[in-house]
């Protein structure tokens, strides 16, 4: 019974993650709405959850770390953080305004909670390693996420920085792939195609693959994170299937990278997710 209420509290929480994600990129008029909405369960999971973090003391040595490589999913991010406390949600309905403390991409400079600063594709799984062998020289028994996109995985950078990582056995690095199947100009595998499977590269390049059946539940999620940290002597990738979009009606329909829907559009869709989030409360426990 213990954990059917956790899932329940993680689904409210993937659920507010959602709503606050659209209200932020509504305050702004447009946005990256597809990737962001789609890695809303993966993030509650992680800070509901899982994360050893602490919003008063953001910095503190043995933290666990989240590193958002897809860094232009910023507003799921921002909207985690500000649910978690970490300042008040109106703060970033600022996004990307000047002299605001929430730019489009993530950075670390500019806002509370944010560990490492990312948006150009690829780099950001660099800084992960990097910080996940930082920790292990320092004695620090702590696990570093990072959570990077199918598309962005176009980018050669990420397979150095995954055989680097599994050639230092970097088993408190957990890589979190937001596999939604689309990228900005079309389909990852119209684009360019990962071959046999995205986590068929991970596996050659010596991490272990974990496949999330669906990657915008908030069980199965919690459930193979479990099983990451159980593995020992090389990282850890979850393939997460996700839906782009993921709660956002007309993202999910047309699987656009960045969206700008009218004024009218973008209401009836938070409409829908403080529907949404209100039946998911009232669920038998």
């Amino acid at each position: 019974m213990e954990k059917e209420k956790m899932i329940h509290e993680l689904k409210v929480f993937a659920a507010e993650i959602r709503l606050e994600t659209l209200k932020i990129i509504a305050s702004l008029g447009s946005g990256h709405v597809g990737g962001s909405m789609s890695i809303a369960d993966a993030l509650a999971v992680l800070y509901g959850a899982v994360m050893n973090v602490d919003p008063n003391d953001p910095l503190k040595k043995d933290r666990d770390w989240c590193v958002l490589s897809k860094g232009h999913a910023g507003p799921a991010m921002y909207a985690t953080l500000g649910l978690k406390g970490y300042y008040p949600i109106e703060e970033a309905y600022t996004l990307n305004r000047f002299g605001s403390s929430f730019p489009s991409h993530t950075d670390h400079l500019m806002t509370k909670g944010i560990d490492l600063t990312t948006g150009s594709l690829g780099q950001g799984i660099s800084e992960a390693v990097g910080a996940a062998l930082g920790n292990r020289m320092q004695g620090i028994d702590s696990h570093v996420f990072v959570i990077i996109g199918d598309g962005e995985a176009d980018e050669g950078q990420v397979w150095e920085a995954a055989q680097f990582a599994a050639h230092y056995k970097l088993d408190h690095l957990i890589c979190l792939v937001d596999a939604n199947g689309r990228q900005l100009d079309g389909s990852v595998d119209e684009v360019m195609s990962h071959g046999k499977g995205i986590g068929a590269k991970f596996d050659a390049f010596g991490w272990k693959v974990i496949d999330v059946r669906d990657g915008n539940d908030v069980g199965q999620i919690y459930d193979a994170i479990t099983e990451a940290y159980q593995i020992t002597g090389q990282p850890v990738v979850l393939i997460l299937n996700t839906v782009k979009g993921k709660g956002a009606y007309f993202a999910e329909e047309t699987g656009e990278h960045s969206s700008k829907p009218s004024a009218e559009v973008m209401s009836e869709a938070i409409r829908r997710l403080e529907a949404d989030l209100e039946n998911i409360r009232k669920e038998v426990r």
